[in-house]
């Protein structure tokens, strides 16, 4: 099973080209970093982990996932990088599909794109979202991103998003494209996932969830005429778990293939100390 681990980037957080590199040395396979544009002053969106509690200071104030991960990508050779998640709605496909490209690009095909509709409905709205309707929106940018990386002449024509045949390049290293893994365990993840999606993100480190989750795609897949280990499920951690062997044994024996790991500090020395830590535990 493949490990990774997440954190957030921030100005007052660790640099994530340092941190990913420790990473990398110590055996780590991927690294992630989220993301929120912006985060509305006046909100009525209260945070899923804790809807009681304000949302916590570290989530308004969270560098371009991209730009730190191309930093990332500068100081490291093998390490895999994603994005946990990156809103689909709250971006333009043509010029998310281009920063993608690139990134894989430069990184050699090391880009992994996490994706999610989002939970905060104001800050949707302010950045171009349908709220209500926002797993349809990225569903519809997906498909014209799909059309960006795979063909010289593009275009496409839905209902949130429709241009003419265009130029967009460098294109993905990764061919056909970065694998696009679907965040969320909507009722209907499933389903996307297999029509249009490489893999499953759950925000969940239950064996049980995992194991449902996978016998679901498997069925779901052979009833489309897909093969089922086209689709990935990679187990995304939240603060204070996955920090035991055993923890993980249960995810792979579930049908995980990956898991990723919420790192608990943001400076740069308890970054590296907490890292140095987990691969001890969790790698030796």
């Amino acid at each position: 099973m493949d490990i990774g681990v997440f954190f957030f980037t921030s100005a007052e957080s660790a640099d994530p080209a340092i941190i990913a590199k420790k990473a990398e040395d110590l055996g780590f396979a991927s690294i992630w970093v989220p993301e929120h544009p912006v985060l509305p002053v006046h909100t009525t969106t209260g945070y899923p982990a804790a809807p009681d509690r304000p949302i916590p200071r570290t989530v308004g104030i969270i560098s371009d996932p991209f730009v730190a991960l191309a930093r990332a990508s500068a100081t490291t050779s093998t390490i895999k990088l994603g994005t946990g998640i990156c809103l689909v709605p709250e971006r333009n496909p043509l010029l998310l599909a281009k920063e993608i490209a690139t990134l894989d690009h430069y990184s050699n095909g090391r880009f992994l794109f996490g994706i999610g509709a989002g939970w905060q409905k104001e800050e949707c709205e302010i950045m171009g979202g349908d709220f209500p309707r926002r797993w349809t929106q990225t569903r519809d940018s997906v498909l014209a991103m799909k059309e960006l990386w795979t063909t010289d002449e593009s275009e496409y024509h839905g209902k949130y998003y429709d241009f003419p045949a265009v130029k967009c390049f460098p294109k993905p290293a990764r061919k056909p494209h970065p694998p696009v893994l679907l965040g969320g365990s909507a009722k209907n993840v499933f389903k996307r996932t297999v029509e249009w999606g490489d893999g499953w993100l759950p925000v969940s480190t239950s064996p049980k969830t995992i194991e449902e989750g996978r016998q679901t795609l498997d069925e779901l897949a052979a009833e489309a005429g897909r093969d089922p280990a086209s689709i990935s499920v990679l187990a995304f951690g939240q603060p204070g778990q996955l920090r035991k062997r055993d923890d993980l044994q249960g995810l792979e024996e579930a049908g995980a293939e990956h898991a990723i790991v919420w790192l608990n500090a943001f400076q740069q020395a308890e970054v590296m100390a907490e890292l140095e830590e987990l691969a001890a535990e969790l790698l030796g």
